[in-house]
This record gives C-alpha cells, structure tokens and sequence, in this order.
C-alpha cells in the first residue's frame, strides 16, 4: 500500500511538471510568433501590444495562481489557461493574416520606426523583454505612429521640419526605453 501511495504521489509530481513545461513552452512559442509577426510587418504596433498586454495578464494570472496554490495549478486552472492560450493563439493568428500590416515608408522616420520594431521583436526572441514590457514599448510606438499618420494627413501627406524633430524627440526617448528595457535584467520566457 506504501509502495502504491508513494509511486502515485510521485506520478502526480511528475505530471504537475510536465505540464509547467507544457505552459511555458506554449508561452514562449507564442512570443515568437508575435516577435516574428513583427519583424514581418504582419503585426501593426498596435495588435501587438493588445498581443503582449494579454500575454501579460495571463502570466501574471498563472503566477497568482500558483502562489495561492503552494507553487501548483489546480487541474481547472489548468484548463482555463489551456483556454486562455489557445484564445489567445488564435488571435494572434488572425492579427498576423488580417489585412493590417506596418508599412514604415523609404524616409528617415519610417526607417528608424523599422529599426526599433527590429529591437523589440529582436528582444521578445531573446527573452530579454518581458511581455509587459514589450506591451509598453509597443503601446508608445503605436502612439507615435499615430502623431505621425495624423501629422501627414494635415499637411498633405508631408510632415513639417518642426514636426519631424519632434518626432526624432520621440524615437531618441523610445530608442532609450528600449535599450534599458532589454538591459535592466528582467527577463521573459526563456
């Protein structure tokens, strides 16, 4: 009975790991296909911080489950983050073959804006930025894209020299945020 009682305990033990590996692998193969969708261009700035702020909520949810369960997830918590990723799988299946793309243009600003998507989907890959901290750097590109869509439209497709040094104002701070982000040492699924 002993015998019986220990190998079971043991089974549970083993299984309770294989599926913490199951999750993160699952986690980690998700922030890939977001940081390929915007190396790609497949992924505005927008979708993917709406991306990154729910895989940021879902991490955040697995780790307070744990904690209130000893370091273990209960098997409906189980289910429910196994319903949670393959919600959000599909998401980010449909925001990459949607027809919104990241179009950056051959000019100045639209190369740079190229360059720090490339920083930050070099670091999702990496593991060196978290998913709430790419959902942050991505929510700032997504707010200086707009300014600058917004300042094309009102002046005729153009922006003024006053608007593009704000601007490169804007890229200076956002390239900074992004090096000290994927320096800082907090580190994403890897």
């Amino acid at each position: 009975m002993r015998k019986f009682v220990l190998s079971t305990m043991m089974a549970a033990v083993a299984a309770s790991a294989i599926y913490a590996q199951e999750i993160k692998d699952r986690k980690e193969n998700q922030q890939d296909r977001i940081a390929n969708g915007v190396e790609s261009g497949q992924l505005t700035a927008g979708e993917t911080a709406n991306l990154e702020h729910k895989e940021a909520g879902l991490n955040k949810e697995i780790r307070n489950d744990r904690e209130a369960n000893g370091g273990n997830l209960t098997n409906n918590e189980k289910a429910q983050i196994n319903r949670q990723q393959n919600r959000l799988s599909n998401q980010i299946y449909n925001d990459k073959h949607n027809a919104a793309t990241a179009h950056y243009g051959n000019n100045e600003v639209g190369a740079r804006r190229e360059n720090q998507q490339d920083r930050i989907a070099q670091g999702m890959k990496s593991g060196q930025l978290t998913a709430g901290e790419s959902a942050k750097l991505e929510g700032q590109e997504s707010r200086i894209n707009r300014e600058v869509r917004n300042d094309r439209k009102a002046n005729g497709g153009n922006l003024t020299n006053k608007q593009k040094a704000q601007i490169n104002r804007q890229q200076n701070r956002e390239s900074a945020r992004i090096y000290n982000k994927k320096h800082n040492g907090a580190t994403g699924p890897r």
